[in-house]
């Protein structure tokens, strides 16, 4: 089975948006941010910022982008939740 044809279980799916979606605690949060940045994942994060610059140079640009991305993510969440009747 290639990587594009795998299909994961319901059960699975589930089980992953349990684990996703959870509530962390405030002694969780905290542990978290007191774990220093790596210099290699700094630099990840400075190239994703400088090719967004590049992607969407002016204010303008990047709401546009943030707006569309709203949008998407706003539909994505009323397929998987669609409105319950009653």
């Amino acid at each position: 089975m290639s990587a594009d044809s795998y299909r994961p279980s319901p059960e699975l799916v589930r089980k992953l948006r349990a684990i996703s979606e959870r509530r962390l605690s405030r002694e969780e949060v905290e542990a978290a941010l007191r774990i220093p940045i790596s210099d290699s994942e700094r630099e990840g994060i400075l190239e994703l910022i400088a090719w967004f610059r590049r992607r969407y140079p002016t204010p303008l640009d990047r709401l546009r982008y943030v707006r569309r991305a709203f949008r998407r993510w706003q539909s994505a969440q009323e397929q998987r939740d669609p409105p319950r009747e009653g």
